[in-house]
């Protein structure tokens, strides 16, 4: 296998210097200080299958004005109250439990402005970073187009259909999810940015910027800048390419220029040397910045900033993947798009957060399931040190719903699978691209074609980088047997491996080159992965399905209790009010839960764990779903079950543990080097549960279960107290019920009641209960197990945000925002 070397990364550094104006038009100002801002400000939406609104004249005085990213889905429903509809839950939702019973449709958006004469010779776009889905774009009455796909980024040249200086344009936007079309939660509308770029005619390409790093030493690094630029003058150009280096904090590197003549457009190819590069790592991600300037006649014409890390990667069969050649084991998660209680909007810090959380709770890997993520999402990977696996499509030309992307699969894929490398190539985090997940005819001769050109077409746009696709033997091709992928894996770089870890060690006696990574893994047999991870280097990782909980494919992490007498439910799904997977490390708040607590242990961050079961009723059993983890819970409060047996499991690397309840030593148990879960059987009293490790006689670790008092006040908790004002920016706050000693009480779920005063509003609220239907949008939520969350989002103004939460019975609490 080839070394891979870094790319650049390609991050938020677009950043607007001024805001559309208001409805019905103000002009946009003279001077920019950047030539793309952002054109989220000042659009008016009506979710309805109207007709006539894609023309200028068209009045939309009574729509609801809004600012974007905005997913409507995620919104209450009319006709509250009624028991078929719930929030933004509906009993006759077309996609019901695939989609957690939201609601989809037709809806449009409109948004108006003006230029000023300044801009008239101008050439101007707008970009779209995902709008879910099947959307189509007018301005002025004209249509500029369509796109099919709901997860990656186009755009639109506005120059040819643009009004005279100081009147009114008129954009509009129609986007239809309408039918079955997904297997989860997708949301609905223009749920990420929108950008408005105003260049002259002679201008950088559209992701027309490539910065590699063909060599890298400790003693310097190569990097190489490509840049398309592009002349739409009638007559050629001579222009003069300026690419300037600079560190992280802004000190100058060093620069360099090219000049070169421009018919219509042209690749201009750049190296620099660094010396002595800092490189980037998951535990030092450190990134450069790099300007790239076009003069011309000595005048500056364009100029865009990009941030880019230096890493190398490697990847094969002896040695497994390597970082800076420094072999590294994937502790990966998969995650789907959405962010929770507010939906699929991909505001910046909600994708940032959910970065850090899975940082904060082991992971150094995750797989973009299975979709493009949104460029706020990587822009935190490549920040936070993340690795990621980026992925195409769920499927290709045969359909998993009726209406999902196979219909458009043959006249779009080349496009979007393009869109996506030439977006997301300068992504250090970056790693491995994704092809698919679980295409039914993967190894079917039609199949093997379309393999065949998205291997070509990736490697084509991106050397540096290896393919991969996530096969599955189970549902995606009944019948089929294992062998029949080899006819798949063979195109393929690295084999992805979803379910099926317990064929890479006779897969690797067939194919010794083959390099292998768990891309889809249940939980409960973590510790069966990890052990292959660990024990052979051709398995380079791991990826839990998944690492967050997400709404859609509703309950498929749920655990059941039915008779003894009954076989063991083989259901996967569960209806309303079931609407949450339920299969993450972290619930749908970001709250730790039970299965996260054990991979601690498995991947040897934590020394012991504890895990105490909910009491099973007399004559009744468990079942479990595949991807779904026992009732159990780091707790030891469970009032009612005073004097009965709980099953406690103790997880631990450690050959042995001994259990001591309120004190005194209960159970001692001696742990098989297969294993690394003791369980005990312990009447319960409150009081302490407590767990300690040993190895060869010595303490490794513990661990404490305390039952808490009667719940006494309200705590609130703010992720960040201080925030810039703006709205990529927001504070996630932390309800939970407390007793007077401050421990969360896990058996209390009562409504609590938010007011928020200041400058901003709430964005969302939420728990972690999957079943718990309600608004996710007024100011009121139970909490469940203890806890709930508010989502704070700041306004344009500088001052202070107080958010206040109560409930009936319990002391009420108040915290205070800055906002600068």
């Amino acid at each position: 296998m080839r070394t891979l070397i870094l790319i650049v990364c390609l991050l938020s550094t677009l950043e607007t210097s001024a805001q559309p104006g208001k409805h019905p038009g103000k002009s946009l100002p003279t001077t920019l200080a950047v030539r793309t801002q952002l054109f989220d400000q000042e659009w008016v939406f009506l979710k309805d299958s109207v007709s006539g609104a894609e023309q200028p004249e068209y009045d939309d005085s009574g729509w609801r004005r809004l600012r974007l990213p905005h997913d409507w889905s995620i919104e209450d429903l009319p006709g509250q109250g009624s028991e078929a509809i719930v929030g933004p839950f509906s009993k006759t939702s077309v996609g019901a439990t695939s989609t957690g019973y939201a609601v989809g449709g037709t809806g449009w958006y409109r948004k108006t402005f003006t230029l000023k004469s300044a801009y008239q010779a101008k050439n101007i776009s707008i970009q779209f970073d995902g709008v879910y889905r099947n959307v189509d774009v007018w301005l002025n009455g004209h249509h500029l187009g369509y796109h099919a796909y709901g997860y990656t980024p186009f755009v639109f040249d506005l120059t040819p259909y643009l009004r005279p200086a100081d009147q009114p344009n008129v954009l509009a936007v129609r986007v239809r999810n309408e039918g079955q079309n997904t297997r989860w939660y997708t949301g609905s509308g223009i749920y990420r940015h929108v950008w408005l770029t105003i260049a002259e005619p002679v201008h950088l390409a559209p992701w027309g910027i490539v910065i590699t790093t063909p060599q890298v030493s400790s003693k310097a690094a190569q990097v190489q800048i490509s840049t398309n630029v592009k002349n739409d003058q009638a007559s050629a150009a001579q222009v003069t390419v300026q690419v300037s280096l600079q560190t992280s904090d802004g000190q100058f590197v060093k620069d360099i220029k090219k000049t070169v003549t421009l018919t219509d457009q042209a690749i201009v190819t750049q190296t620099l040397s660094i010396p002595q590069p800092t490189l980037w790592s998951v535990d030092t991600p450190y990134l450069y910045r790099a300007t790239i300037t076009i003069w011309q006649n000595n005048r500056k014409v364009d100029s865009l900033s990009s941030q880019f890390g230096i890493r190398t990667i490697h990847f094969d069969a002896q040695t497994g993947f390597t970082l800076n050649g420094r072999r590294i084991l994937l502790k990966g998660g998969c995650v789907h798009h959405d962010n929770g209680p507010l939906g699929a909007v991909a505001i910046d810090r909600a994708e940032e957060r959910k970065v850090e959380l899975l940082k904060a709770n082991g992971f150094n890997a995750v797989r973009s399931s299975h979709n493009p993520p949104s460029p706020a999402f990587l822009d935190a990977c490549d920040r936070l040190g993340m690795l990621v696996i980026d992925e195409a499509f769920d499927m290709w030309e045969r359909l998993k719903k009726p209406h999902d992307y196979h219909l458009d699969f043959d006249t779009w894929w080349e496009r979007d699978l393009t869109a996506m490398i030439q977006r997301d190539r300068n992504h250090p985090s970056i790693i491995l691209w994704s092809i698919g997940n679980e295409i039914s005819e993967r190894a079917d001769s039609s199949g093997l074609v379309i393999t065949k050109k998205m291997v070509s077409l990736v490697h084509k746009l991106d050397l540096t980088r290896p393919t991969t696709e996530a096969i599955c033997s189970f549902w995606e091709h009944p019948g089929m047997q294992w062998d029949a992928s080899a006819k798949a894996f063979a195109l393929l770089d690295v084999g992805g491996y979803n379910y099926e870890w317990k064929h890479y060690e006779s897969d690797h006696q067939q194919f010794p080159n083959r390099i292998m990574v768990g891309t889809e893994t249940f939980a409960k047999e973590a510790f069966e992965n990890w052990q292959q991870v660990e024990k052979h280097p051709y398995v380079i990782g791991d990826f839990v399905w998944t690492a967050m909980d997400y709404m859609g494919e509703t309950a498929i992490g749920h655990s059941l209790m039915q008779p003894k007498s009954e076989k063991d439910s083989t259901t996967a799904v569960l209806p309303w009010p079931w609407f949450n997977a339920y299969c993450g490390d972290l619930d749908l708040i970001g709250t730790k839960k039970p299965q996260s607590y054990y991979r601690d242990v498995v991947w040897r961050n934590s020394p012991i764990q504890m895990a105490v079961h909910a009491p099973i009723p007399n004559g009744m059993k468990e079942s479990v779903t595949n991807w779904g983890w026992p009732d159990e819970h780091q707790s030891w409060t469970w009032p009612g079950a005073e004097g009965k047996p709980l099953q406690v499991r103790v997880f631990t690397r450690s050959s042995r543990v001994q259990l001591l309840l309120n004190g005194h030593q209960i159970g001692d148990q001696t742990l098989p080097d297969s294993s690394i879960v003791a369980i005990f059987s312990v009447p319960y009293q409150p009081g302490t549960l407590e767990a300690v490790s040993l190895h060869n006689g010595q303490e490794t670790g513990r661990v404490r279960l305390t039952t808490t008092s009667a719940a006494h006040h309200i705590r609130l908790t703010a992720d960040r107290p201080t925030l810039k004002a703006g709205p990529d920016e927001l504070a996630y706050i932390s309800a939970e019920v407390v007793d007077a000693q401050e421990n969360t009480v896990p058996t209390t779920e009562t409504s609590l009641s938010f007011q928020v005063s200041g400058e901003g509003y709430l964005a969302a609220v939420g728990n972690g209960n999957p079943t718990d239907m309600a608004s996710f949008q007024q100011p009121e939520r139970k909490t469940y197990r203890g806890r709930c969350l508010a989502i704070i989002r700041p306004g344009e103004t500088k001052g202070i945000i107080k958010v206040k939460a109560s409930a009936n019975g319990l002391q009420s609490a108040e915290i205070t925002l800055v906002i600068h």
